[in-house]
């Protein structure tokens, strides 16, 4: 059992530090960056858990975890149980723990972090909810959550990401049938083309994906709802009770600045694309990948890191990532700007470019970089850039990546006009309690519904939108 503590004693604990790869290695190469806690460093650091009576960190976490509970049974070394606590409420622990920003949420509101005045000092709620997933897959069979019995009633869930997923799970465990559609040729949407295996690696989504397979749920790939199958026609003609819309937001955004058109400047969304679901970093890929080596990555995203890393991996000489606030102003995860730091990525604050410069074959050559000062702050609250008149300058690259963000894809909303809109064409609902549409049936969550968003903040949308789905089936 763990041992009692007094307060004093936990926060004098000093936080562990996850292994990784030294920079000069992984740099050049796709293996997980991070190596994780071996269970001595886990049990030492679910030491540091105050077990509140209140914990704020479950208040933090979008799908609501058990946070004290299942760190406290990792401190007294019952590994197994930590999991179990955890899959009450998450089925994807393994992803989680590993890329979403839990300085944001659970931990941000950590009483260790406040008391000690440093959220990097909270305890590492999201290093444990890895460790615990990793232990389990490592150590034995996966246990697979319970289903009710069959209750004859059927659920589409459109796209295989975060929200889908979460949603097929909730939905299944109550005893309804669900279909997964897909519109790629693998499953995972955008834990699968978005984010590197340097990241997450693609058999930690297959685990995840392996355990809904065996409570049932059935899962088509390479079918895109709004082509292949209009969105009404799998309520009316296939006989579904419920639709759930998780088909994230894959459009990308450009600047709108001359030069997008020239040979070398892509969307990061394409560049993760080819790189992570059709492996183009492989030497006998079917498609391979642009080999920049001079690059520029413009935006402040975490998917500006995964882009700009991802290249320093394919063999880009210097990448630079162009931004135009400071550091303070980044929205990236710290993490992954230190380790792109780390590995050799070069970051240009207060610039951005108004022209992409090519050459007689209509190759990018270069950048019209301006420079920028901070004014005063935007809608959000943070400074606004303002471009410093007549202070601009070239910066030769021979590639761009693009990574300011994604809109989302019309193909389902074009289609079925019941559905309604925003300006920047995310679905609306009619409930934010249950993530239900304006239309009969149908519920929506993650990036569809937010934009660009992180993965655990689709799993919220997803929790309650299958929550909303439940409900309508237990009704009928």
């Amino acid at each position: 059992m763990n041992e009692t503590l007094t307060t004093k004693e936990r926060l004098a604990i000093p936080p562990q530090k996850m292994p990784e790869l030294q920079p000069q290695v992984r740099a050049k190469n796709l293996c997980e960056v991070a190596t994780g806690y071996s269970k001595e460093q886990a049990i030492t650091e679910a030491k540091r858990c105050l077990n509140c009576k209140k914990p704020g960190c479950i208040d933090g976490c979008p799908v609501r975890i058990n946070i004290p509970v299942f760190i406290r049974h990792i401190a007294d070394g019952d590994i197994q149980s930590a999991i179990d606590t955890i899959k009450e409420t998450s089925l994807l622990p393994a992803v989680c723990g590993r890329v979403c920003p839990q300085e944001k949420q659970c931990q941000k509101k950590c009483i260790v972090g406040i008391s000690l005045k440093d959220i990097e000092k909270s305890v590492a709620i999201g290093r444990l909810e890895r460790f615990a997933a990793d232990w389990e897959r490592e150590n034995g069979e996966i246990k697979i959550p319970s289903v009710k019995p069959e209750t004859g009633k059927r659920v589409a869930v459109i796209g295989s990401g975060p929200a889908g997923l979460v949603v097929a799970a909730d939905v299944r465990r109550e005893g309804h049938s669900v279909t997964v559609f897909e519109a790629f040729h693998k499953l995972g949407g955008v834990m699968r083309y978005g984010i590197p295996e340097f990241r997450l690696p693609n058999s930690i989504v297959d685990k995840e994906i392996e355990t809904l397979k065996k409570m049932g749920v059935e899962f088509k790939t390479n079918f895109v709802v709004g082509k292949t199958r209009k969105l009404a026609d799998l309520l009316k003609k296939d006989g579904f009770d419920a639709v759930f819309i998780g088909s994230g937001a894959g459009l990308p955004l450009f600047m709108g600045i001359p030069g997008e058109d020239l040979n070398g400047v892509f969307s990061a969304n394409e560049f993760l694309t080819r790189a992570n679901l059709m492996r183009a970093y492989e030497s006998d890929a079917d498609t391979p990948i642009w080999e920049g080596k001079q690059v520029a990555v413009l935006g402040g995203g975490n998917v500006a890191m995964d882009a700009a890393r991802m290249a320093l991996r394919l063999g880009a000489e210097k990448v630079r990532v162009i931004y135009r606030r400071t550091a303070a102003e980044m929205p990236a995860r710290a993490e992954e700007i230190h380790h792109a730091i780390e590995e050799g990525v070069e970051f240009c604050y207060l610039q951005n470019p108004s022209e992409i410069l090519g050459d007689e074959k209509g190759f990018v050559r270069a950048l019209k970089i301006d420079r920028y000062k901070l004014g005063e702050p935007d809608e959000k609250g943070r400074p606004r850039p303002v471009k410093i008149d007549g202070d601009f300058f070239e910066l030769p690259v021979d590639t761009v990546l693009v990574a300011i963000g994604n809109g989302s894809n019309p193909l389902i909303s074009q289609g079925t006009p019941e559905l309604k809109v925003n300006k920047r064409g995310n679905i609306e609902l009619s409930n934010a309690e249950t993530n239900a549409t304006h239309m009969e049936r149908v519920f929506a969550g993650g990036d569809i519904v937010l934009g660009a968003a992180t993965v655990i903040l689709a799993m919220g949308e997803g929790r309650r939108a299958a929550k909303g789905i439940n409900e309508q089936a237990n009704k009928k």
